[in-house]
């Protein structure tokens, strides 16, 4: 069976596989790279959920050979939409991060 390498990379943080895991085919591999990545992401944690950065978290699949064949690439963006007249239509409403109105 071949062996896969799941290279971890979290922002600036990378994060090497080293030992590899047998699997039966590249198909495999991609569902395992998935649910790495989605478990990754889920750990981003709420402190940096709040920063006004995108994350993102991938998850890069090596062959035997030691070439990538995959990434998988989980993203969260935040983006703000503030029409010119929600704060009349609604009253009070919170002031956006990024802006501080």
């Amino acid at each position: 069976m071949p062996r896969f390498y799941f290279d971890l990379r979290d922002g600036a943080k990378f994060t090497p596989d080293d030992a590899g895991v047998e699997l039966d085919s590249l198909e495999t591999a991609q569902r395992v790279a998935a649910e790495a990545a989605a478990e990754a992401a889920a750990g981003i944690g709420r402190d940096r959920l709040l920063q006004d950065d995108a994350q993102d978290v991938r998850v890069e699949v090596r062959n035997e050979h030691r070439q990538r064949v995959l990434t998988v690439t989980v993203s969260l963006e935040i983006h703000w939409v503030e029409p010119p007249l929600a704060r009349e239509a609604f009253g009070s409403i919170p002031p956006n991060p990024r802006t501080g109105s």
